[in-house]
């Protein structure tokens, strides 16, 4: 369990897809960038510009034609700690929900293996943040 006030420090917000690439010599990883919006910090400098991520994520098995993931919203969590994978950096994590067959055995339940990215409706711009 977690306070209410650990659960706010979790930035969750809407990000579009610019690309996806398959990282060479894995099974399921993709590099993402990924427009997180306007970036606060050069909001504050007076600059327009946007924050443009990088995102690892493994979800190339999903996605066999991953230009599919190009121009797509999602839901990021944005303050993650930049993390090393397989020699990249990641700077966020794709939101998304699964029902893993190996989950399911031993519970009665029938259990097929569904994957779905957490995706807002299109109108909602890149860079809300869930609340």
């Amino acid at each position: 369990m977690i306070s209410i006030d650990d659960f706010k420090k979790v930035d969750i917000a809407v990000g579009q897809i610019l690309s996806a690439e398959k990282i060479p010599d894995t099974d399921k990883l993709l590099k993402l960038s990924v427009d997180l919006g306007p970036s606060v910090a050069k909001a504050m400098e007076g600059e327009g510009s946007r924050d443009i991520r990088q995102i690892v994520s493994g979800i190339s098995l999903y996605f066999p034609d991953h230009s599919v993931l190009v121009g797509k919203k999602c839901m990021f969590v944005a303050n993650l700690e930049p993390r090393m994978i397989r020699g990249i950096e990641s700077n966020g994590m794709i939101l998304a929900v699964s029902t893993d067959p190996r989950s399911a055995e031993g519970s009665g339940e029938a259990s097929d293996g569904k994957f779905s990215l957490l995706e807002p409706k299109s109108e909602i711009p890149s860079g809300t943040r869930a609340r």
